[in-house]
């Protein structure tokens, strides 16, 4: 029993001497990863998004109603961005992005004329997408 124990003794003592020799492992990427990386890294740091609002003008469960009145809305405002979100079951058309709920106001107040069931939804928008309104 002692020659196992004196055995296990020698081979713990052999066995951490040469982990505690071993260097540092340094891993370098592809050059083509490393530049994606980057890029990944610039888009994610420019993309700020900030609390806003925006017009809600269609909820639909009918997915081709939602495309028609999207044509439309582009058709009569090409100025004002406009894109869906899909919350199950509902399609939601929303358009414009501002940043207080006062400069929406004006907005709902053009489309209402034109679309029933208009309202201001708020909503993260892009800072970019703040730039381009009115």
């Amino acid at each position: 029993m002692k020659g196992i124990l004196s055995c296990l003794f020698l081979f713990g003592l052999f066995t951490t001497q040469g982990l505690t020799g071993q260097s540092a492992i340094s891993v370098s990427p592809d050059e083509d990863v490393a530049r994606l990386l980057n890029a990944f890294i610039q888009v994610n740091t420019a993309e700020t998004k900030t609390e806003g609002w925006r017009v809600q003008v269609l909820a639909t469960t009918d997915r081709q109603r939602l495309e028609s009145v999207q044509a439309q809305f582009k058709l009569n405002y090409p100025s004002i961005p406009v894109d869906w979100v899909h919350t199950k079951p509902y399609y939601k058309l929303r358009a414009g992005a501002f940043q207080t709920k006062q400069e929406a106001e004006r907005l709902k107040y053009t489309l209402g004329r034109q679309f029933d069931g208009v309202y201001l939804v708020k909503d993260e928008v892009n800072e970019s997408e703040l730039l381009r309104m009115f």
